[in-house]
């Protein structure tokens, strides 16, 4: 793919970062409540066969109304620090990934930190690609690691998406569902071990945006009143942007890390909607039920949903040493990226 005027790609070569890491641990937190198709029908005019054909979802959960991101973050680090046997104290680093924080400052990942304890932590806060800031963030956390200093990151990936989706518009009030995900990611002695190679690009686009709230348009009693404060989506573009950019993305990683596409053992990525999944997998030639599915139970949960994949490989046993497996997904902007990586 050749870039253009208004395209940016990053892409890295070789056999990948000098200092090898493992995932030592993950966690998720999904919160309490469900709401499935049915419920939805209630209030949008949609049925649970138009839902489900188009987007694979069945059902997604909703935080409660007095909790916040933050809130996630904190119970799904829980479970992947004691699955790493790793107190907070001994944090470098707390990444989040997330584009609904609890506010505009103070940041999320200090919030999340101080709730952890991880007093002495670097406190780090990757925002504005959207669904496509947790593969972001792990190429940040990755790097953190080649630090002679940082040995230790906490990266959690977490959206609540129903406090900017309008609860009147079906095409997005049917696709989101709030979760986080967390991963703890150790230096390790197993050569080869972490990174082996990524793809990153992007393409101005504002077929996905929030208008409302910013320096451009700030927050006033008509931007509420239009409702300028929530997420807009244009499906159609975000189709043909996920289903073009994700296969292109997979296969420039893979190929830059030197392993045959057949080899790769795990494909997590941006549960966003079945469909789209399933179009990438065809596309790159390569069974489906080797990416894992989230999205049916969970909806588009943003920068957690590959994260949740790959918990739920991880918790179940089925990622194993020597697996070599791609984290890749598409967020607002356009902005999109594929990391390869090698478990330690």
């Amino acid at each position: 793919m050749t870039a253009t005027l208004d395209e940016t790609l990053f892409h890295q070569t070789g056999a990948g970062l000098p200092v090898p890491f493992a995932v030592a641990g993950t966690g998720m937190h999904l919160p309490p409540a469900v709401v499935t198709n049915q419920q939805l029908t209630r209030t949008l005019d949609t049925s649970d066969e138009w839902i489900t054909s188009r987007t694979g979802i069945r059902e997604r959960r909703r935080l409660a109304p007095h909790l916040a991101t933050s809130d996630m973050c904190v119970a799904a680090a829980h479970p992947a620090l004691d699955a790493a046997g790793i107190a907070p104290a001994r944090l470098d680093a707390v990444v989040v990934a997330t584009y609904t924080g609890d506010q505009p400052f103070p940041s999320t990942a200090l919030i999340v930190k101080d709730a952890l304890g991880a007093h002495r932590a670097l406190s780090l806060d990757i925002t504005q690609a959207a669904c496509a800031s947790g593969v972001q963030a792990m190429l940040i956390a990755a790097h953190l690691l080649q630090n002679p200093s940082i040995t230790t990151v906490l990266l959690i990936a977490a959206d609540c998406a129903s406090r900017v989706t309008s609860p009147t518009d079906r095409t997005t009030g049917v696709f989101f569902g709030d979760a986080a995900a967390a991963v703890v990611l150790t230096r390790t002695d197993t050569p080869g071990a972490g990174l082996l190679s990524y793809d990153l690009g992007s393409q101005l686009s504002y077929d996905v945006q929030i208008p409302a709230g910013g320096s451009r348009l700030p927050a006033t009693t008509a931007t509420v009143a239009a409702g300028e404060h929530y997420l807009q989506m244009d499906g159609r573009a975000v189709w043909n942007a996920a289903t073009t950019r994700l296969p292109e993305s997979i296969t420039g990683a893979v190929r830059r890390a030197g392993v045959p596409i057949d080899r790769i053992r795990h494909f997590f990525l941006h549960q966003a909607n079945l469909n789209i999944l399933t179009e990438t997998m065809t596309a790159l030639g390569v069974p489906r039920d080797r990416a894992p599915v989230t999205v049916d139970r969970l909806g588009n949960t943003g920068s957690a949903g590959l994260f949740t994949a790959l918990h739920s490989t991880a918790a179940g046993g089925g990622l194993l040493p020597g697996d070599v497996y791609v984290l890749s997904g598409i967020g607002a902007g356009f902005q999109w990226g594929t990391l390869c990586l090698r478990h330690a």
